[in-house]
């Protein structure tokens, strides 16, 4: 893959890491310049790459690069905080052990961030609007797209947005159990879309994005990796994003034509994801008195029909 296929991919998937551990690092109210600091990166990212070629970790390769932004920030920005400024004062070892990007740190960060701006002081459609964008790298054009709004009423909603949470100090530990499962129903509806936009996209040309898609099931997995976001709901999602997952890859034709359900190649179909797709579906109804949401209906009849088409047809796979 040439750097102009990749740097796209790369900026959908690790811009969102980046900010979200920097902010979790140095205080998360400095989110701005935690985005800052990241667009710099792909900034330096798509020169050098596209002189240089691709390194041979091009992910860990935009970590190093975000961990020497952020020193240089601290070492020569005059406009930060009096509170930030002090961190200037630690040594190149104790930055990286700070701005740590291993694998359970940004799962860690991504999760404090999902529910920092999850936050029931902002209206709903902020709250998804401001996730999207940090957490899912939308464009304003995007999420505008997804509420069928113009894009300055956007722009105005993300600001405003950003300003009221800015004010807030928060940390993932000081929310009790109850406070997360009142913030969880906007995080499932957030990555609903965000699944949705990939599986049928209305920003672009490309009618599906793979990657919107596998993006928002590695999202939905972080939640279900801690015990107040493992619900049954969250296994739900889950299920029903791994079921239409099964089958992008027979919906488009070699002209990018949508291919109808009962006209696709079953062998095209992804006999693991199904797999998976039981997995989380039974996890989500393993519980006696489990809540049933609109995320438990739809798998259940995706899972009639796939099973329907593979009895029909003998073993597709």
């Amino acid at each position: 893959m040439n750097p102009n296929e990749l740097t796209p991919h790369l900026f959908r998937t690790e811009y969102s890491k980046i900010v979200a551990v920097l902010c979790k690092s140095f205080n998360i109210k400095h989110i701005e310049i935690a985005e800052d600091i990241a667009s710099e990166t792909f900034l330096k990212a798509s020169e050098y790459w596209a002189v240089n070629g691709l390194p041979e970790n091009p992910a860990a390769w935009l970590y190093t690069v975000a961990k020497n932004k952020t020193k240089d920030y601290f070492k020569h920005s005059a406009i930060v905080e009096k509170n930030i400024q002090q961190q200037a004062k630690i040594n190149d070892t104790e930055l990286s052990q700070v701005v740590d990007f291993d694998f359970k740190n940004i799962s860690d960060s991504q999760l404090e961030m999902i529910f920092w701006v999850c936050n029931p002081i902002n209206s709903q459609e902020t709250q998804i609007s401001l996730a999207l964008q940090i957490l899912c790298g939308f464009s304003v054009e995007e999420i505008a797209n997804a509420f069928l709004s113009k894009t300055e009423t956007i722009k105005k909603r993300l600001q405003r947005g950003k300003e009221v949470l800015r004010t807030r100090h928060f940390k993932i530990e000081s929310l009790s159990k109850k406070d997360i499962l009142l913030r969880l129903e906007t995080v499932l509806k957030t990555l609903y879309l965000l699944f949705n936009e990939g599986y049928f996209s209305r920003s672009n040309s490309i009618l599906i994005r793979k990657d919107l898609c596998l993006e928002a099931i590695r999202l939905t997995l972080i939640l279900t990796d801690y015990p107040f976001t493992n619900t049954t709901q969250t296994n739900a999602l889950l299920a029903l994003m791994c079921f239409q997952s099964s089958r992008l890859d027979a919906r488009i034709d070699h002209q990018g034509e949508v291919i109808l359900f009962d006209q696709q190649n079953k062998a095209c179909w992804d006999r693991e994801l199904i797999e998976k797709g039981n997995y989380y579906l039974v996890k989500a109804c393993e519980v006696s008195s489990i809540e049933i949401s609109k995320y438990h209906l739809e798998p259940l009849s995706r899972i009639g029909i796939l099973h329907r088409q593979i009895n029909k047809n003998g073993n597709l796979f």
